[in-house]
């Protein structure tokens, strides 16, 4: 069992998690970010290249790039926003739609292998606390998030 920090635990964590996604998307041909594009869009079809950089929390130019592969492999399809002629609604394909049990699989999967011997109340301790790490951690970058802006000019 490795020991340590939380954050070391959490990086270990972090890269097991990538290794397993890069396996089990390696038969379809998607990377670990194209696969979250997909998993948005399996909940809320139809979003802008601008919504989906939001939510996937990369920029733009990344998100173009997820979206231009994803398109070549027959995933997702761009049609004209009616609302707004600049920009683009992005759209899962049918062999997209075919995937989706699947790519869903995967992550639920992946939690029940993290959570292997847990009782649910174990489980419960260990999102409660993770989230307030992760509370924390947005927390004191949104705080200082103008102090280090003005120590790197």
């Amino acid at each position: 069992m490795q020991e340590g920090t939380p954050g070391k635990l959490i990086s270990a964590l972090f890269r097991y998690g990538r290794a397993y996604l890069t396996e089990q998307l390696e038969p379809f041909n998607i990377g670990g970010g194209q696969f979250w594009l997909l998993f948005i869009l399996y909940q809320r079809d139809g979003l802008t290249q601008e919504e989906l950089s939001g939510l996937l929390n990369v920029d733009k130019s990344t998100t173009a790039r997820f979206i231009a592969k994803l398109e070549k492999a027959g995933y997702i399809s761009k049609k004209l926003n009616e609302k707004d002629l600049r920009a683009k609604r992005i759209f899962l394909t049918r062999k997209a739609k075919e995937l989706e049990p699947q790519m869903n699989f995967i992550p639920d999967n992946w939690n029940k292998i993290l959570s292997a011997g847990m009782t649910e109340k174990e489980v419960e301790t260990v999102l409660t606390l993770l989230t307030k790490m992760a509370d924390n951690a947005a927390g004191y970058l949104d705080k200082n998030k103008g102090e280090r802006n003005e120590t790197t000019k």
